[in-house]
């Protein structure tokens, strides 16, 4: 059967220095950081047999794409299938600020998160995701593609592929930004996910982390 490889790949880093939980927003654009590491997955990507690609509408999605779009000479389709997860607290800095969910307007969102109760459920990101996906391996059919997507979306795709629960531990998503997750068919059957982190030495923290892991000052 023919293979075809369709690369669902997370933005780069975004410039949010308020650390807002922007979600859907429009206005949120790539750091300049997160530039170095669209070029980079851009770098490890362009060599390969690829002929169709796609972009969340997303303005740092678009901008992620961009650097490859530009060495491979090819057009961006745009889908709304692959945008970012819908998200009731969209807005808030509840990352910074966690006790904000302490509001008794909060909590009637705070009661399932095996759903979740808060945004959009994983099931309905599965069923787009993978219709997406699938619709990418037919246009690209003996080839490769490349979706840009965001973290959650990328993360409920693959486990939805591999078979697993889709609930899960935001803190344990294998999807660091400006991965790259690749979906695998034998025809149109899925065959396996790989994974690789071109920025990986671009993160916030790698160097830190790296320094440390030599004995060097954080």
């Amino acid at each position: 059967m023919t293979e075809t490889v369709v690369h669902l790949v997370r933005h780069g880093e975004v410039d949010n220095p308020g650390g807002v939980l922007y979600g859907r927003m429009p206005g949120f654009h790539l750091s300049e950081l997160g530039r170095q590491m669209a070029k980079r997955t851009a770098s490890y990507l362009e060599e390969r047999d690829i002929t169709h690609l796609v972009s969340s509408p997303l303005e740092r999605a678009q901008e992620t794409i961009e650097p490859l779009a530009e060495a491979l000479k090819l057009p961006v389709k745009l889908d709304d299938r692959v945008i970012e997860a819908g998200n009731d607290f969209e807005g808030l800095t509840v990352g910074k600020n966690p006790k904000q969910l302490l509001n008794p307007r909060f909590w009637g969102k705070l009661t399932n998160p095996l759903k979740p109760s808060w945004g959009e459920p994983y099931a309905e990101i599965a069923e787009r995701m993978e219709a997406a996906t699938r619709d990418a391996r037919a246009a690209a059919e003996g080839h490769e593609a490349v979706i840009v997507s965001h973290q959650l979306p990328v993360w409920i795709a693959r486990e939805h592929f591999e078979g697993k629960r889709l609930w899960h531990d935001p803190r344990r998503r294998q999807c660091t930004l400006a991965s790259v997750t690749s979906v695998i068919f034998d025809g149109d059957r899925f065959s396996r996910v790989e994974y690789a982190e071109p920025a990986r030495d671009l993160l916030p923290g790698a160097t830190e982390a790296a320094g440390s892991a030599l004995g060097g000052s954080r």
